[in-house]
């Protein structure tokens, strides 16, 4: 790693570094493949991670490996790909190099796709308390206070505390917080329905907020509004043009126009916001590229750096606006999109051809609410119901990467559909018992 000459020295073959191995990343780095240059991949991780179904592992439809794949067994067919497991610390533009946790390397051109974090809007200190969901880290410790949340209910001889244990709040409703919030009902009233004995599962409220005046903004109204009434009869209880005030404790204080409420509840989970990646923050300070509020690089639009051509930014760390004069969105399509895109400007360099512009082809967009229930918008089609439904199953099984994937999900959404059941309910990490205050006497 740190002898550059291996990687690139002396070597009149183009060298690409992608960081990322994201959906951005990950399409760019197989559109290179068996390309005339080299290609280095670089991520902190060694598996591809199918975001979109993060939520059915929070909830125990699924398993973390049922949505992975490990980049080197993706890439493994292309001998010009090296796929490398580190982390980038600093980006030397000047020098064309980048620093790594362990070592450096030097490019001819760089691909930046390293994604977003959460966001909570100034109030850091809500990170323990609301868990995001964003890795797999955060898939399990949500199915982990979920369970636990029943669990401790189960035991709870105080009729109060009891049903603060049995109170769940998603904040957010793009649809990260309805998807969430729809499995998170269905696995209350039919999965868990008849798993204890001193608790009833159905009876679970789920609150699910959003700041303005619909879920799904992104949606037309039509689709908002009977994805809000979907998950209302699934017994979600839908509160828009709120927000989330303070967390104290066990205790939410929600602001509803100019009234306050509050609720007890142990477990939050968030799906309001993003941040873009401290990449930018590096990139900023080191080439002087204006970044948005929420910390996405403003690009040119061949998504290249103004002045440092040969550095790329996709995916979510790019804003980057549509023919039409709007942002275009942090989801999956476009990041494949953006990197597929790039080789072309890459390759067509190289070839010293040109490319137009980036131009976002926009398939649609998706969003499932419970079983048979989804919506979906294709361009001047909008489909509710069950057709939605299968019109996203087969999205996401076409879009998982490898064959393995699409077959053990398949499977599993099958036996979760006939059986109303899901496997993967299990309780992992730390810590492994709940807090109860007043213990159920067993006699």
């Amino acid at each position: 790693m740190q002898n550059k000459s291996s990687l690139q020295k002396n070597n009149p073959v183009p060298h690409v570094v992608i960081v990322g191995g994201g959906f951005g990343g990950l399409y760019a780095a197989k559109a290179f493949g068996n390309k005339p240059v080299r290609v280095t991949l670089i991520d902190r991780r060694n598996f591809h991670l199918f975001q979109p179904l993060l939520y059915q592992v929070a909830t125990g439809g699924l398993s973390p490996g049922d949505i992975a794949s490990p980049l080197r067994a993706i890439l493994s067919g292309y001998k010009n790909i090296t796929v490398i497991h580190a982390e980038v610390r600093d980006i030397l533009p000047g020098e064309k190099r980048l620093l790594l946790s362990d070592g450096e390397v030097d490019y001819d051109f760089l691909i930046l796709a390293t994604g977003v974090h959460h966001h909570y809007f100034g109030n850091d200190e809500w990170v323990k308390q609301a868990p995001g969901l964003k890795t797999v880290e955060d898939a399990l410790e949500i199915r982990r206070r979920i369970f636990l949340a029943f669990e401790a209910a189960e035991r709870e001889a105080d009729a109060a505390e009891r049903e603060a244990w049995m109170t769940f709040v998603v904040v957010g409703g793009g649809p990260t917080g309805v998807e969430l919030a729809g499995a998170l009902a269905e696995l209350t009233r039919e999965t868990l329905k008849k798993d204890f004995r001193f608790i009833h599962p159905p009876e679970a409220k789920i609150f699910l907020i959003e700041a303005i005046d619909r879920i799904l903004p992104t949606f037309p109204v039509e689709l908002s509004r009977k994805a809000e009434k979907s998950l209302q009869k699934l017994g979600v209880l839908v509160y828009t043009n709120t927000r989330l005030e303070s967390l104290t404790g066990n205790r939410v204080t929600l602001i509803r126009g100019q009234e306050s409420s509050e609720l007890q509840t142990h477990t939050i989970l968030w799906a309001a916001g993003v941040r873009a990646s401290t990449t930018g923050e590096i990139l900023s300070r080191k080439t002087g590229v204006a970044l948005d509020r929420n910390g996405r690089v403003m690009v040119n639009p061949d998504l290249s750096l103004p002045n440092f051509p040969e550095i790329f930014v996709i995916g979510d760390l790019a804003h980057l606006k549509d023919q039409n004069g709007q942002l275009l969105p942090g989801i999956a399509p476009v990041a494949m999109q953006e990197g597929r895109y790039v080789v072309r400007c890459i390759l067509g360099r190289l070839k010293q051809t040109s490319v137009a512009p980036f131009r976002y082809r926009d398939k649609g967009s998706l969003a499932v609410i419970g079983r048979n229930r989804a919506v979906a918008s294709f361009r001047r089609v909008n489909l509710f119901g069950f057709p939605a439904w299968f019109a996203w199953l087969f999205v996401h099984i076409w879009y998982l990467i490898e064959f393995d994937n699409k077959l053990l999900v398949l499977l599993q959404w099958a036996w979760n559909y006939f059986t109303r059941k899901k496997g993967a309910r299990l309780i992992t990490g730390h810590p492994p018992f709940p807090r109860i205050k007043n213990p159920r006497q067993l006699t």
